[in-house]
């Protein structure tokens, strides 16, 4: 059977040029590689492999072209591929919060969930970039002992807003350094040497929509709609990886090594906890790796039944592109494309 030919739309992105860089890590087998993006870069050149290869417009006749599609874009664009990519025979793996929370669409981590892959209709979804850490945890430790509720508050770097808002913190850095004033046009204040408690727009019950995502989605990837979820989302000023301080109340108690074990031997989870050693995840470690890295792991004294720990991870690799191209290797393997191929 022959590989598939691949689109990755929104290619000039930090996610779209990440996904290019890991799948030439992983050895993802295609007959072909297309690259879009917007009107102002059609026409413009990008390297796979050392070799270069135009960018070219999203059109349906690419589309159909094509057997499978990355989209890393904004929510209009997402929203237009996610009908016309299955229209052509092309199956379209999402980025975007457009799709998640739609019923018929599966939202997947492959170490969760990968069974929900089977019941895709050409269109699937990967989580926030802040949800996929969490419910990796939430699943390594939940099959154990059934969670009730989890409090997260979340220390998201600026990549997660896009390659704008990583040259802004660098120059208002510059400027705040050498004392001059700085401008903000990515967020609604100075990022630089600040944190932000705002991340999306601002909901009636006084939650912004990350941190709605957040629940919702982690509810949704762990089939447990009744876990009792909670969370502040925070901007800070680091350009990648995104971290969580995350208390967990259990049906029972559980014992940090138990937790220690249970997370060491989870997919994709490495340990880091020696905390009388400084040695604990930190996004500079985190940043260019697949991990999701946990530590911090101690009794929550605020509840017999809790645990308190640590989190962090890639927001471009496994909070994005990676993830996606998991569920991709997912759809491959088990052969679940919209259209036969010889």
């Amino acid at each position: 059977m022959s590989n598939p030919r691949v689109a990755i739309v929104g290619a000039t992105g930090a996610v779209g040029r990440v996904a290019l860089q890991i799948l030439e890590e992983r050895g993802f087998a295609m007959d072909a590689l297309r690259l879009t993006a917007s009107h102002r870069s059609v026409g413009k050149t990008m390297i796979y492999k050392g070799q270069e290869i135009t960018i070219e417009a999203t059109t349906a006749e690419l589309l159909a072209e094509c057997d499978l599609a990355f989209v890393s874009a904004n929510d209009d664009i997402s929203q237009e591929i996610g009908v016309l990519g299955p229209q052509q025979g092309c199956v379209v793996i999402d980025d975007s919060g457009v799709w998640r929370m739609d019923p018929s669409v599966p939202l997947v981590v492959p170490e969760i969930n990968a069974d929900d892959v089977d019941g895709h209709k050409g269109l699937l979804a990967i989580p926030n970039c802040s949800t996929t850490p969490l419910a990796m945890t939430l699943a390594a430790l939940g099959a154990k002992n059934p969670i009730k509720r989890v409090i997260a508050s979340t220390y998201q770097s600026v990549s997660g807003t896009g390659s704008a808002a990583v040259a802004e913190l660098n120059t208002q850095a510059a400027q705040v350094l050498a004392g001059e004033p700085t401008t903000a046009e990515s967020y609604p204040h100075q990022i630089a040497f600040n944190v932000l408690p705002h991340i999306g727009s601002l909901k009636e019950d006084g939650y912004y929509s990350e941190e709605v995502k957040m629940r919702q989605e982690t509810q949704k990837i762990l089939h447990r709609p009744d876990i009792a979820i909670s969370t502040t989302c925070v901007r800070v000023p680091v350009p990648i990886s995104h971290s969580e301080a995350v208390n967990i109340e259990f049906e029972r108690p559980m014992d940090p090594d138990e937790a220690r074990e249970l997370l060491a031997a989870f997919p994709g989870i490495v340990v880091v906890d020696d905390p009388a050693n400084a040695k604990y995840p930190m996004p500079i470690d985190a940043a260019g790796t697949d991990e999701t890295y946990v530590g911090r792991i101690r009794k929550d004294s605020s509840h017999p039944n809790g645990l308190a720990l640590w989190i962090v991870s890639d927001n471009l690799r496994k909070g994005a592109a990676t993830n996606a191209i998991q569920i991709a290797e997912e759809v491959a393997k088990r052969g679940a494309w919209l259209r036969e191929r010889v």
